[in-house]
């Protein structure tokens, strides 16, 4: 039953009733050009006839739409059966001993198997709608968060920026100089920070919008993590970061610039709003089936309310810093994204002392051909 090949392939410009006549007739006559070849080599070969007509029936549900195509096909099979390749040949003879059960049961078997084909089509399309549904929700959702996010934590920044130039303007020759320096560097600072924003929402367009998924490539663990600190550090010279990985050279498929900016996001918000001076801990866990990035810090820790909305954005409005002016909710809104994704997990729990931010991402499926 290898008919539908690309030679064998309905015109393109033929509409899907055609098309569906054209499946229809090439399955039956293939069907009817095996059964003469089995005739023709084979003693009494009825019943295997009739499971390739049952077969071509299966298959013409299969590749039509609605049960129209179905129900010819077993009707045609069975007269086949009957007309051509049962004694006497070229009549139609239900009357012989035996033949109508098994004609009966024939037509019955085509009809009750090409009625299941086309309901699990028609649940398959339902599923596949269902499913984007449910994605297009998740994409409407993420863009909330998103917007939600970006409303706090890029106007809070430019306002401290205006309000700092006006101050500057209009009180510049009695500031101090020590007044000018402070009012530049919190602009400075903000700035910053709108740059790592930006950064943050341009990453976000390497997702496939369709498909929500991202590009991956096989990529050294140890690497992306130095690559990250490496980046941070140009922003936070005087943070303090202690890495740490296994000994073994873990490759695993993921987009390295996203997950650089994931792990930027966690490690700088440990450095920002834990509070404390101890070093920020990262490192990685390998395991059976995927690997583990963790970010702890020794700080002040996340509020429990806060720990289950944490990623969606909503951190961004009660900002846990001392200067009020960085949210955490784009950056690890943004983060959640991301890994989902890479088809990874992401959590926050508080430890003893501190905070812990972790993420997972799965590992390299084994080559079950090499």
């Amino acid at each position: 039953m290898s008919c539908l090949c690309n030679h064998h392939l309905p015109p393109a410009h033929l509409g899907p009733k055609a098309v569906n006549a054209f499946i229809t007739a090439s399955l039956l006559a293939v069907a009817t050009a095996l059964s003469y070849f089995f005739f023709a080599i084979m003693h009494n070969p009825t019943s295997n006839i009739a499971l390739i007509y049952i077969l071509a029936v299966f298959l013409t549900a299969r590749y039509t739409t609605g049960y129209l195509y179905g129900l010819f096909a077993s009707l045609f099979g069975v007269v086949c059966v009957n007309f051509l390749f049962t004694y006497p040949f070229f009549e139609l003879d239900f009357t012989l001993t035996g033949y109508p059960i098994t004609f009966v049961a024939m037509f019955t078997i085509s009809s009750v198997t090409s009625a299941l084909t086309s309901n699990m089509k028609v649940q398959a399309r339902l599923l596949s709608e269902h499913d984007k549904m449910f994605m297009d929700a998740e994409k409407e959702k993420m863009r909330a968060n998103l917007l939600r996010a970006i409303s706090h934590d890029l106007r809070t920044p430019l306002t401290s920026i205006i309000g700092s130039g006006i101050v500057y303007l209009e009180n510049g020759p009695r500031l101090t100089d020590q007044e000018k320096t402070d009012l530049v560097s919190h602009i400075l600072e903000d700035s910053n920070w709108l740059l790592n924003m930006v950064e943050n929402l341009l990453s976000v367009t390497r997702i496939n919008n369709e498909t929500a998924k991202v590009n991956k490539s096989l990529e050294p663990v140890e690497e992306v993590l130095s690559e990250a600190v490496i980046r941070l550090r140009k922003r936070l010279p005087d943070s303090q970061v202690r890495v740490r990985v296994p000994d073994e050279v873990l490759m695993v498929p993921m987009d390295a610039v996203l997950i650089e900016q994931v792990l930027i996001n966690l490690i700088e918000n440990a450095i920002v709003h834990s509070q404390s001076t101890e070093p920020v801990e990262c490192y990685v866990e390998d395991a059976d089936t995927e690997v583990a990035f963790h970010v702890r810090d020794y700080g002040i820790g996340i509020p429990p309310e806060k720990l289950v909305t944490i990623f969606d954005g909503s951190s961004s409005t009660t900002s846990t810093s001392t200067d009020g002016r960085k949210g955490m909710g784009i950056g690890l809104s943004i983060c959640k994204t991301i890994i989902n994704a890479h088809g990874g997990s992401i959590g926050a729990v508080n430890q003893s002392s501190g905070a812990e931010f972790y993420f997972t991402l799965p590992k390299e499926e084994p080559n079950i051909g090499a």
